[in-house]
């Protein structure tokens, strides 16, 4: 059955409908935050439901902090993709591509 992914942020639902700066990917529950800001800083917990089972798990929180020194570390520019090389999808339905640019 198919699962959605929520995110929580200091015991508040993420409103992301919205938010350019942040994504839920609903393929894989990752959540993806671009340029941390400092009220970005707090606890996140993901909670995976199942609308068929009808049941709610919710994941240990995670902590988010800014470094003191700045220092974000070097990522090489790379794209990252997660769907296979081929999608099938019948007429009318609809279909969700993930694609993420990441480095510095």
């Amino acid at each position: 059955p198919a699962l959605s992914y929520t995110w929580i942020f200091n015991n508040n639902t993420l409103d992301l409908q919205e938010d350019s700066r942040r994504f839920v990917s609903q393929a894989t529950g990752n959540l993806y935050l671009a340029k941390v800001e400092p009220w970005d800083v707090g606890n996140y917990t993901c909670a995976v439901s199942s609308a068929e089972a009808q049941h709610r798990v919710w994941g240990t929180p995670t902590a988010l902090t800014l470094r003191a020194d700045g220092v974000m570390g070097e990522y090489e520019p790379k794209i990252e993709v997660r769907f296979p090389e081929t999608t099938y999808a019948a007429e009318g339905s609809s279909v969700r591509l993930e694609c993420f640019a990441l480095g510095k």
